[in-house]
C-alpha cells in the first residue's frame, strides 16, 4: 500500500486498514469446465482458476505477477494405469526372452528296443571339425595328431 505524506496537512494519518482475505470455497465446483476465480492471500496478488472435466479437477490457471500459467494436476488413476501397463510389457518381454533362449535337448527320446538295446531317436550326427590351421607350436615340434587321419 502506498501512502502519500503531506506534512502541511492538518488531518492526522491513521494506520491502514488490514486487507480482508476471502475464504476459500468449501463446496465442490460444478459450474462448468472453468471454475470461479479464487484470490490467493499473499504479498504479490495472485489468483487461481480451476479447470474441471467430468467432475474432476484436471488443472488450474495461476495468475500472478502479470503472467498466466497453466498447472496440470497429476491424475493418480492414469499414473497407476501407465505404471501397470509398463510393468506388464516388461514382464511379457522377459518371458519371451526366457522362452526364446531355451535350447532343445541334445538327444531325442531314449527308449528301450526289443533286444535290450537302447534307441536314441532324433540324434543328429556330430558336426565335423572345421579344417583349422595347426598351431605354431605343433608345427615347430612336428607333432602328429592322435586320431587316425584318412
Amino acid at each position: 500500500m502506498t501512502a502519500i505524506l503531506n506534512p502541511t496537512s492538518a488531518v492526522p494519518l491513521s494506520p491502514p486498514t488490514p486487507r480482508r482475505v476471502p475464504e476459500p470455497p468449501t463446496a465442490p465446483i460444478t459450474e462448468g469446465p472453468v471454475g470461479p476465480v479464487l484470490e490467493l492471500p499473499g504479498t504479490p496478488a495472485a489468483a487461481l482458476v480451476p479447470v474441471v472435466r467430468d467432475g474432476r479437477a484436471i488443472g488450474a490457471y495461476v495468475l500472478s505477477g502479470g503472467r498466466v500459467r497453466y498447472r496440470p494436476v497429476t491424475d493418480p488413476d492414469r499414473l497407476l494405469a501407465a505404471a501397470t501397463g509398463a510393468f506388464a510389457v516388461a514382464v511379457l518381454t522377459a518371458a519371451v526372452a526366457v522362452v526364446g533362449r531355451r535350447r532343445p535337448p541334445a538327444i531325442g527320446a531314449v527308449t528301450m528296443g526289443p533286444g535290450g538295446w537302447v534307441s536314441l531317436r532324433g540324434v543328429r550326427a556330430p558336426a565335423l571339425r572345421p579344417a583349422t590351421p595347426r598351431p605354431w607350436w605343433a608345427r615347430a615340434l612336428r607333432a602328429r595328431r592322435l586320431v587316425v587321419e584318412r
